[in-house]
């Protein structure tokens, strides 16, 4: 992957942090990896070599920096820049809590073992095993230095089975034991409490600033799922189930650390490396804001509502089949509506329970759960119960495969259910699937913040002005979205 070494040199000279994240720094002479922003005295540029991931300088032989932390650096926008099947490998690579065998790996994606590691070779320099042993030992060293969890749970919790490979392959990245690291616990961080049988962790999600927590929580408040989901003043809840296990997390905003503080109390197993990478998704830590607000801010409409709330972040989904429901529950009535109606699904059909925090929660169901489920007396009309249902049968026999990070196929395959239009298909993608081009042109509030002057735009019209939004059209539809409520405010 091609960095401008001009470009990285500034930045970490000038301890730039709009580019941590994005680059490391690995310092021949040393044998260490950095963030720009680490407050080490910078070295020579003849003693530097740049890496666009942590994994990459990983398989170079440089070791984490223990200053700077590379753990806690904000995801890399480089990762979007690969082909459809690497992004479709690493989405299923870290959706997993452990680890899958090239084989299996490549034959879920439907191209040959030989095939995947040329294509990782060539869009990212390394392996996919390379990419997951790195992403997990930095994980884990977060855990190690920011938690009190057994080292052993740190290790199951980070997605390796066996302990005697976890200390294994994080000695061979950080040049030191796991024990060792533990000795060395950061300061000033406290683990949420736990009891029994109960997990307790603090994690701590890293982003590039501006970052909108305000505007993330007002999106989230007004669609709010009664008994699952909560927003009570800065601080967003929800309750959750990963392989059966169930938790709740709290989050809210740190933004001198520029980080979200998330509180996990849940069943012992629950995979916090996974529930890890579902936050970053659904409140879009990862993004890159400088190249979307580059390209977004050319439309005079777009470039207003960025001045009003920059660092704009994409709402994404905790699990793409609950956001694809309420999708398909939103079709042609309002916000509140489609999430009472979401809210009776959960009482119906969800499962309850107490947690450690002696607060009864409810899960939302799982399309198993769903299964054979007509949906009478919920508010809907025929046709959308009978959509619903097809919906769910499409997903159990797999027709409807949500690890699809390819829209126009995406889109293709979901409009051929009956009931689901392009509207549906684009929505399901941009929220639940975290698209950022998807872009549903026929949104009555997209087409009224286009129309201006009390009138509306035409769907062409918007397909049409937002071309010049591409790649990232979601965001574009967000901002618009935004500017009807800034308009009324005015």
């Amino acid at each position: 992957m091609q960095l401008d070494a001009e470009i990285c040199s500034s930045a970490r000279l000038a301890r730039d942090r709009r580019f941590d994240g994005r680059f490391f720094t690995a310092v021949k002479t040393t044998g260490i990896f950095c963030r720009p922003i680490c407050p080490a005295r910078a070295p020579l540029e003849r003693n530097v070599t740049y890496y666009a991931t942590a994994a990459e300088a990983v398989e170079a032989g440089f070791r984490p920096c223990l200053r700077c932390r590379p753990d806690a650096a904000p995801g890399s926008p480089a990762w979007g820049l690969v082909s459809t099947t690497v992004r479709r490998a690493l989405q299923l690579m870290r959706s997993e809590r452990e680890a899958q065998s090239l084989e299996t790996l490549a034959d879920r994606l439907g191209v040959s073992s030989r095939y995947l590691r040329r294509l990782f070779a060539e869009h990212l320099g390394v392996s996919p095993l390379a990419v997951w042993q790195a992403e997990r030992a930095l994980f884990a060293f977060g855990l190690l230095r920011d938690t009190d969890l057994p080292i052993a749970a740190i290790a199951y919790e980070s997605g390796f089975n066996s302990l005697r490979r976890f200390n294994g392959v994080f000695k061979q990245i950080y040049r030191r034991t796991p024990s060792e690291v533990r000795r060395e616990k950061s300061p000033g961080r406290t683990p949420s409490p736990s009891s029994g049988s109960d997990l307790g962790a603090r994690l701590y999600l890293h982003y590039r600033p501006p970052f909108h927590w305000r505007k993330l929580l007002e999106f989230f408040r007004a669609r709010a799922l009664a008994g699952v989901e909560q927003v009570d003043g800065d601080t967003y809840q929800r309750s959750f189930a990963l392989d059966g296990l169930r938790g709740v997390l709290r989050v809210r905003d740190d933004s001198a650390r520029n980080c979200l503080v998330v509180d996990v109390i849940g069943e012992g197993g629950v995979g916090l490396y996974r529930v890890n990478q579902r936050l970053r998704r659904l409140f879009d830590l990862d993004a890159d804001t400088e190249e979307i607000t580059g390209v977004l801010a050319a439309d005079p409409l777009l470039a207003r509502e960025i001045e009003r709330s920059p660092g704009v972040r994409l709402p994404g989904a905790w699990d793409p089949f609950e956001y694809a429901l309420r999708a398909i529950l939103g079709q042609q009535i309002s916000v509140a509506a489609a999430t009472t109606i979401a809210g009776r699904i959960v009482d119906r059909y969800g499962e309850s329970f107490t947690g450690a925090d002696g607060v009864a929660h409810r899960l939302f169901p799982t399309a198993e759960q769903l299964a054979g489920v007509d949906f009478a007396g919920l508010g809907v009309t025929r046709a959308r119960a009978q959509t619903l249902r097809t919906f769910v049968e499409a997903v159990l026999d797999e027709r409807v495969d949500f690890t699809e990070p390819e829209l126009d196929s995406w889109c293709a395959r979901v409009t051929e259910l009956p009931g689901i239009g392009d509207w549906t298909a684009h929505y399901i993608a941009m929220r639940g699937l975290s698209m950022p081009d998807a872009f549903p042109a026929s949104d009555l509030g997209i087409l009224q913040a286009l129309g201006g002057g009390g009138e509306k735009a035409k769907p062409k019209q918007a397909l049409q002005r937002a071309e010049h939004w591409r790649p990232w059209r979601a965001y574009g539809a967000l901002l618009l979205w935004q500017s009807l409520k800034s308009g009324a405010e005015e």
